[in-house]
């Protein structure tokens, strides 16, 4: 029998500790903490009145229209992804995620009715690669893939059906498509570039799970370890796919069709919110709470959130307490975006896809205006929030995946939090508040590990007294 089924959620629910109290307004004060890995929240003092993020990555423009590109890009290969996986086809090639109420982790966290209603947005369950890496690595391969099909002659209008066929995937085998990963980017990116005949490798760090690199392998996937961390792989992947001309390299620091293919999400969002009633403007305010690594895939999400909502969405990054490098970047008023390292942190986390040194320096600048702030955790809440939304959900989640359920304490009960809800006029608002917790992998670690994961939240969560044999 797994660990999950051994205990049984008890009537009476704890409430979760409250965090410690953050700095607020002492950069010195917050720095402090943040080299002590005290977990804190980073609330921004530079978000704009309207709420809009950047309107350019590097030299290049970016807007509304970008995201709705990738979006139509998305949906015109419904009908070659369908063709591809097998679990597409009740979605009829679609790759999305529910949004879920969960009531019951909700009163877990302490979470009151007069405070606003809980969901997750479940894409820790996305088909195909089990992440929220499906959103924007499926996007860049496929990009590639269309620009590259065109040039090939094999398709000349809307219709990509044949990509789908055994001719494609013979032309796309000479070509490969390559990247640096942690784990879950690499997941995505070489399933899909496989599943089309490219030849795909991925260089993957040292902190990377043994089961990614051995799910990559079986997929016909070329899997290159590398001792060095997050960084150190994209840097020898980077240098490497230079070398060869056929190689399209999706670089995580540096890549607007990643960025894009994850702002996209944002347009189902809106559906989803609408056909659960929730509304979403001055009176009725959106929180949501992403997990970040490198930054792209949160920092799309809140610039597709930003477009549909203003000022009336408010989205905060959650990062390992080894490894706050949005928080570090986003709280350089010079611009730069230091390393963790240099603030004597080691990186070192059981958070793998978000154990990453240095952000994206092109994500930091979009998002910056538009972004609520960032919040730390430390690994071992992540596990015991793992635990908690198993036994009160039935969700099935990896630990990077669990930090988000930290944002609604940090920013109710820290003092920076509470200062925040102030600034921005929120805190009479928050009954008619919506927070989402966006959960970002999990589908496919293997059951072994996963039982791993469960008890080691269970032995450790705050609340183990409620959990009951």
């Amino acid at each position: 029998m797994n660990a999950a089924a051994t205990f049984a959620l008890a009537p009476a629910l704890a409430r979760v500790a409250a965090p410690a109290a953050a700095p607020d307004g002492d950069d010195e004060a917050l720095l402090e903490a943040v080299r002590h890995r005290r977990p804190v929240l980073f609330a921004q003092p530079q978000r704009a009145a309207d709420g809009l993020p950047g309107t350019a990555w590097g030299s290049e423009p970016l807007g509304r229209t970008d995201m709705q590109t990738a979006a139509d890009r998305l949906r015109r290969f419904q009908p070659v992804l369908q063709a591809l996986f097998p679990e597409l086809q009740a979605s009829a090639g679609q790759i999305e995620s529910p949004l879920l109420p969960v009531p019951a982790m909700q009163r877990v966290l302490g979470l009151g009715a007069g405070q606003g209603q809980l969901f997750v947005k479940a894409d820790h369950g996305l088909p195909v690669a089990g992440s929220i890496k499906a959103r924007g690595g499926l996007h860049e391969v496929l990009e590639f893939a269309e620009r590259l099909a065109r040039q090939l002659g094999l398709v000349t209008g809307e219709d990509l059906s044949p990509l789908a066929t055994p001719d494609a995937r013979r032309q796309f085998g000479a070509y490969q498509v390559a990247v640096g990963s942690t784990g879950n980017l690499g997941l995505s990116i070489g399933v899909i570039a496989s599943a089309l005949g490219f030849r795909a490798v991925v260089h993957m760090s040292a902190d990377a799970k043994a089961w990614k690199k051995q799910r990559l392998r079986w997929r016909g996937v070329t899997v290159v370890e590398h001792e060095g961390d997050y960084a150190a792989a994209v840097a020898a992947g980077r240098a490497e796919a230079a070398r060869d001309p056929r190689c399209h390299f999706v670089d995580d620091e540096d890549s607007l069709s990643l960025f894009l293919g994850y702002s996209a999400a944002a347009f189902h969002l809106r559906d989803q919110l609408a056909a659960a009633g929730r509304v979403v403007d001055a009176a009725h305010p959106l929180f949501v709470y992403i997990p970040c690594g490198v930054g792209g895939a949160p920092g799309g999400i809140t610039f597709g959130l930003a477009h549909l909502f203003g000022p009336h969405v408010h989205c905060f990054f959650a990062e390992p307490t080894a490894s706050p490098c949005f928080l570090l970047a986003l709280q350089n008023q010079a611009g730069q975006v230091p390393s963790v390292y240099e603030h004597g942190l080691d990186n070192r986390t059981e958070a793998d896809g978000l154990a990453v040194p240095r952000a994206s320096q092109r994500a930091v600048q979009v998002v910056r205006p538009a972004l609520g702030g960032v919040f730390t955790v430390a690994d071992e809440t992540l596990f015991e929030h793992l635990a908690r939304v198993c036994q009160a959900e039935g969700l099935r989640i990896e630990p990077s995946a669990a930090a988000g359920f930290d944002g609604p304490q940090q920013l109710l009960h820290s003092e920076a939090g509470r200062r925040y809800l102030q600034r921005h006029q929120l805190a009479a608002r928050l009954p008619q508040a919506t927070h989402i917790v966006w959960t970002t992998g999990g589908l496919f670690v293997p059951e072994e590990e996963y039982e791993r994961f469960l008890a080691r939240g269970l032995r450790r969560a705050p609340d183990r007294a409620t959990l009951a044999p």
